[in-house]
């Protein structure tokens, strides 16, 4: 059974904030911001801009692309981040019921910045198991920016976080498109390295001083930095080589076009090199910045609009989130 994208959908706020601001706020020159960081600007929300809200305004691009009207999802997977509109609730029927999608029913999941992927392997999973399922339509909304602090140095590596919407729809015995291998790889050995140390279960109640520190903090930074250099990039490329190999036995030099999270520019050059990959066969995300489990998705849509991909190709999707995870999926576009 194949399963293919039929459309695709973002959003992105009109306020921006420019690598003059960040500057400013944080005290780090504006060329490094640039140049290291690898933002020149990024979205950031706006009064309105809710999670749902950016999900929501995604979701009608992206059916306005598939050219299929709401009534046809049967399935909403809300894939944006855990920092939604309320604790305890779900997005995902929000949405639902905002664009129309009357037959349809949802439930949220995450996987941090693999969630898109991770989705779209659950989508695939839940259409090859029922038949009821035909069309499903992925959403995300993410700000998580909101909770990076400036003043806190350590997680300046989040100072390039951005907001905006995603969507995909995915339809069942679609010709286009096609989803093939996936692969995904989970370290739970940093699971409590990087976190918010307030508003969760393990430091209930909630105290007045709380709100001034709701904000991921690093316990050792030097040992966080010393596992990350070490694990990595090795999980990285080694759920894009699963993936490639899950879909056909393809290899790097089968890729034509990468979809890859923002991240700091000697990273992202690094990656482009092991892959022998070139510019052109992926868009870095400057004036984006990373917004989360939509950076696949905006890069899609880039490579497309700049005609970087094109019908045949072997486009492979990449991410890697806090927690920490790595996800890659491999499609054949058109």
């Amino acid at each position: 059974m194949r399963v293919g994208i039929m459309g695709l959908g973002i959003y992105t706020p009109a306020v921006r904030e420019t690598a003059a601001d960040i500057a400013s706020r944080t005290g780090i020159p504006e060329p490094v911001i640039r140049e290291k960081f690898g933002v020149n600007s990024k979205p950031v929300p706006g009064p309105d801009d809710t999670a749902s809200a950016m999900g929501i305004a995604a979701a009608r691009a992206a059916l306005e692309d598939a050219h299929i009207p709401a009534g046809e999802i049967d399935l909403v997977i809300w894939n944006g981040a855990q920092h939604k509109d309320y604790p305890c609730w779900l997005a995902s029927l929000k949405v639902a019921h905002e664009i129309g999608a009357d037959n349809a029913w949802g439930f949220d999941m995450e996987a941090m910045c693999g969630s898109m992927i991770a989705g779209m392997d659950v989508a695939k999973a839940m259409m090859t198991a029922n038949e009821h399922y035909r069309t499903v339509l992925l959403v995300s909304g993410y700000r998580n920016g909101d909770l990076v602090s400036y003043n806190v140095p350590e997680t300046s590596f989040m100072y390039d976080l951005g907001a905006g919407g995603a969507a995909m729809i995915l339809r069942r015995d679609y010709g286009k498109n096609q989803l093939l291998g996936s692969a995904f790889k989970g370290d739970g050995s940093f699971a409590e390295d990087c976190t918010i140390k307030v508003g969760g279960t393990s430091a209930w109640p909630i105290k007045p001083e709380d709100a001034e520190n709701y904000h991921f903090t690093i316990d050792d930074p030097a040992a966080f930095k010393k596992k990350l250099g070490e694990k990595t990039l090795p999980n990285f490329f080694g759920v894009i080589r699963t993936a490639l190999e899950r879909s056909g036995g393809l290899k790097d030099a089968d890729i034509d076009y990468l979809a890859i999270l923002h991240f700091k520019k000697s990273t992202h050059n690094h990656v482009l090199n092991e892959l022998g990959l070139q510019d052109h066969q992926t868009t870095y995300l400057e004036d984006y910045g990373h917004i989360g489990q939509n950076d696949q998705v905006i890069s899609l849509i880039e490579g497309i609009q700049q005609k970087k991909i094109k019908t045949g190709d072997t486009v492979v999707l990449v991410g890697a989130g806090l927690g920490f995870v790595w996800a890659s999926a491999v499609i054949r576009w058109g």
